[in-house]
């Protein structure tokens, strides 16, 4: 399968890369398009990223460009890398000087030389990404592919242009980008090329976790996050990078009695939830969902499998996961503790009788993240039993609508008490103390209950009459 030259020429048509051609022929160096740009072109898919590797200094040629293109192009130098980056319009372009790269064991940082097209070719991850089409305008929309990157395209393949071993041992980085782009384009990673991950496993602790969570991030965003965790597994990677998420794996059976299998069960989470939302976060809500059962896990002679207060315990296992894999210890961070701590709510609610006085809680805890907690809770329902299922659903529905019927009515998500605890001071003449908190918490409490509406006057009259019982009156 070779496409022929007017089949490129088709996609080069806008004006950026006639002005990088005509650039380049001036200054009499050889220019290729190389890499996810043109990848993407026969995936039809749309990319804004485009990587150019000329045959001398990337930076001159980046430099004389955007002096070509005047003021509506900003210009980045990257001395030390020898790379220089031109942003124009909506597009990102990033020129290259072609080169030749040597490894030592204990980094994934290369020993760079200058080189020639092959030689920069030779050292791409993939096949899919070493292919190059040329500038020039004598040569222009031409095809260079060295590795039959195109076939492995049509038929679906990730594979290494050189030795796997070397490619991967060299850069471990590369193993978590082989799962990600087949996780991503629904390839398969070709055998000898999956082996070689297996074998250099180890050598993934040479990378940081900041570039190892990047792909991860990728992974998770994909269509079918599950594929990228069960190649993840498959070649024992996991183990390495998330041992957490591995612990989930395996069943345990006692007086004939077993659990499912909670890394399975917890990869069908995150593809049903995946099917509703992109949040990112979310899907990681989906991942930490469970993670706390490995230490919950207790088997009773009367209940079987237990895995008591394993959302409390997984809330409080998150901060250290994230600081441990660099993931950002923020607002993020607290949503997905937020969802993992909440998770079994709804569950709860929708096996029994849905009263206004539990909904009028789960709002109030779950404030904006309601509606995304449904969804988690939703996707949780992993039943093979199909009547089982439709029951929970059913009753998911009726949360759902019990929601926001209340909140409507009652205005209980991000609910503030209608009286301060500055107001209760004034009122009663109270220095800051216990019995402030515990006036301001019976209002709250009366209003989740449905005793009193969320409203000043009632939240008023109440709390006179609580005080009172209390023996505490106003000052007037």
């Amino acid at each position: 399968m070779q496409p022929d030259n007017a089949f490129l020429k088709k996609h080069l048509k806008n004006p950026i890369f006639h002005l990088i051609s005509e650039t380049a022929d001036v200054m009499n160096m050889p220019c290729y398009i190389i890499g996810g740009y043109v990848r993407d072109i026969f995936l039809k898919r749309e990319s804004k990223d485009i990587d150019i590797v000329t045959l001398g200094s990337g930076i001159e040629l980046a430099t004389a460009l955007t002096e070509k293109l005047g003021k509506k192009a900003n210009l980045s130098v990257f001395k030390n890398f020898g790379t220089a980056q031109v942003k124009y319009k909506n597009l990102e372009v990033e020129f290259v000087g072609a080169r030749r790269e040597s490894y030592n064991r204990d980094s994934r940082k290369p020993i760079v030389e200058n080189g020639t097209l092959a030689d920069d070719q030779n050292r791409r991850d993939f096949t899919i990404n070493a292919l190059a089409i040329c500038l020039n305008q004598s040569h222009f929309g031409e095809l260079t592919d060295p590795f039959g990157g195109i076939n492995d395209l049509k038929d679906k393949i990730i594979r290494t242009p050189l030795d796997s071993d070397i490619t991967f041992s060299d850069d471990p980085l590369r193993m978590m980008r082989a799962i990600r782009f087949a996780t991503q384009l629904g390839f398969t990673i070709e055998n000898n090329t999956f082996q070689a991950i297996s074998r250099n496993k180890e050598r993934i602790h040479i990378i940081s976790k900041e570039r190892i969570i990047d792909e991860l991030n990728k992974i998770i965003s994909s269509e079918h996050p599950s594929t990228g965790f069960l190649l993840l597994d498959k070649c024992g990677l996991l183990p390495l990078i998330f041992p957490e998420l591995d612990a989930l794996k395996g069943i345990e059976t006692r007086g004939g009695r077993g659990h499912k299998d909670n890394f399975y069960h917890t990869l069908t989470v995150l593809d049903n939830l995946s099917a509703h939302s992109n949040n990112l976060w979310l899907r990681w809500a989906a991942i930490f969902h469970d993670i706390a059962k490995p230490v919950t896990k207790r088997y009773d002679e009367k209940l079987g499998w237990t895995f008591h207060n394993h959302n409390f315990i997984g809330a409080k296992m998150i901060p250290g996961i994230f600081r441990k894999m660099k993931l950002p210890l923020n607002e993020k961070m607290k949503y997905v503790q937020r969802l993992v701590e909440l998770h079994m709510r709804p569950i709860i609610l929708a096996e029994d009788i849905v009263t206004d006085s539990a909904v009028r809680r789960l709002l109030f805890d779950a404030g904006d993240d309601i509606d995304d907690l449904m969804t988690l809770c939703e996707a949780d329902i992993t039943s093979k039993n199909k009547e089982k299922v439709k029951r929970f659903l059913d009753n998911f529905a009726i949360v759902r609508q019990k929601l926001k019927e209340i909140e409507e009515k009652d205005r209980i998500r991000n609910m503030q008490p209608p009286i301060s605890g500055e107001e209760i001071m004034r009122i009663f003449n109270l220095t800051p103390c216990r019995m402030v908190g515990d006036i301001k918490a019976s209002i709250k409490e009366a209003i989740l209950d449905g005793i009193i509406p969320n409203e000043r006057d009632a939240a008023y009259k109440y709390m006179l009459e609580y005080a009172e019982s209390i023996g505490i009156k106003p000052i007037d």
